[in-house]
């Protein structure tokens, strides 16, 4: 939060930032890889000042796709666990955050999921989670935030190669894709 304020009210911090995020899209354009999506750590992408400079050099730097942070609580609430004030903190800032930024996506043709899910869990998508939230997944695309790994998030990668959630995939007839799927469509 602290540094969100710095960026939003210091013009010197703002150059700062314009500068690391030039030199990091610089050295990424130099490995001649697509670029998938964008999105940032903690989805600081959505900050008024990054998304303003994503959003201005969005041609040059190739940005076909970008993540727009909405888990809508309407289908996450009955689904999560606890933490409740985390939850509806997140919920209303991203919301808020992802509605100002979608309509400057669509003149510039950049792909992104109506829904993300399992934003508001922050590390606690698991098995049973995944299987209450296919049913429900809403029409259109939707994306599954989570964070599997060998390790810390191990329960995350469980989940999302469980062969009772691979099922249920197949059972709701749900199409699994990828960020360049969508940006293709354009």
């Amino acid at each position: 939060v602290a540094a969100g304020m710095v960026y939003f009210f210091s013009g010197a911090a703002r150059q700062q930032l314009r500068a690391e995020i030039e030199a990091q899209f610089a050295k990424f354009i130099a490995t001649g890889l697509a670029l998938d999506h964008v999105n940032g750590h903690l989805h600081f992408h959505l900050h008024p000042a990054v998304f303003g400079i994503l959003r201005a050099n969005a041609t040059d730097w190739r940005i076909r796709a970008m993540r727009l942070t909405y888990d809508p609580p309407r289908i996450d609430w009955p689904l999560g666990h606890g933490r409740w004030f985390y939850r509806a903190g997140h919920a209303f800032i991203f919301r808020l955050l992802s509605r100002r930024a979608r309509p400057a996506l669509h003149p510039r043709k950049i792909a992104f999921t109506p829904f993300v899910f399992g934003l508001l869990e922050n590390a606690r998508v698991t098995e049973d989670y995944v299987l209450k939230l296919l049913p429900r997944l809403p029409e259109g695309d939707s994306e599954l935030y989570s964070h599997p790994s060998l390790d810390e998030f191990k329960h995350e990668f469980d989940a999302l190669i469980s062969p009772r959630v691979v099922e249920s995939v197949r059972r709701e007839s749900i199409q699994l894709i990828r960020y360049q799927d969508l940006w293709r469509d354009y």
